[in-house]
Formats: structure tokens, sequence, C-alpha cells
């Protein structure tokens, strides 16, 4: 059976407590005898300890926050000349650079660019595109692609 199938109605009458002891939810009506909780209106707020330190006060506090962007995979000049003609996110996937065509990509400079490359990524550290200028390329600044299904399918 699963979740989907049971049969739970959304009529279900609520259980009438305190109509006398053979109705089995009688005199006390499941509240204990006396104190705070058997008295009318009784709740306290969720989490509290009768004045205790409650728990979420003592477990150590995470300090900070968590960077959720993803970091740029750098892609150096040295690298850049096993390609011939156009780099973008595709190509560099296709050669295994990234590990998703979707993933931002920014190159820096690291060896000698010696072949002519234009450049379509999302970043290049201003001396890259110096270099990749002074090589008879080109650099544009692009948006990285959006991830398609068959791609989020394939991980």
């Amino acid at each position: 059976m699963k979740y989907n199938e049971l049969n739970v109605s959304k009529d279900r009458r609520a259980n009438r407590v305190g109509r006398g002891i053979s109705a089995g939810q009688g005199k006390t009506a499941g509240r204990g005898t006396k104190g705070q909780g058997a008295r009318a209106g009784s709740s306290r707020r969720p989490g509290f300890e009768g004045g205790q330190n409650p728990l979420y006060s003592r477990i150590p506090k995470l300090r900070g926050f968590t960077q959720f962007r993803e970091q740029a995979v750098t892609v150096t000049t040295g690298s850049l000349n096993k390609f011939n003609g156009l780099v973008d996110n595709y190509t560099l996937y296709q050669a295994k650079v990234l590990s998703r065509p979707d993933q931002k990509a920014k190159v820096v400079v690291r060896g000698e660019l010696t072949t002519k490359v234009d450049v379509r990524l999302q970043a290049a550290s201003e001396k890259a595109i110096e270099m990749i200028t002074k090589a008879g390329g080109s650099f544009e600044k692009t948006d990285r692609p959006k991830a398609t299904k068959t791609e989020k399918e394939d991980k």
C-alpha cells in the first residue's frame, strides 16, 4: 500500500473528551492530574522547558554564513593552446575541462598562448584578455548557457 492509496477521511469527527468515565476519556480527559497542563487555556510556547535553558539555546551557534554561489572553473591560457578556433562552454565541456556546460568559466594567465582562439566565456582577467588579443584572437563576455533537460538527465 502506498501513501497516496490510504483512505483517510477529511471529515473525521473530533474525539469528545470529558464525557464520563465509561467513555474512555472521562474525568481528567487525557490531561493528567493537576498542574499547569491540566488547566484551561494552558499551552507553553514550543521549546519551553519550564524555565530551564532550552535545547535551542544550549546548542552551539554556527557563525557566519554559507556561500551558495558557484565558484568559476579556472581555465589557463596555456590550456587554450590545444583548442583552435572558438572556445566556449560547450567546447570546454567536450574537452572534459567543465563537468557541465552550464558551469561558469574564467580564463586566467598561466603559461604562454601561441594559437589564435576566439574565446566566448563568462570571465577573464585583464592580462588574459591582453594575451588572447596579442595572439590574434578575441574575447567576448557571455552569460553562461542554461541547463537543458537532457544535460540534467545525463547526470
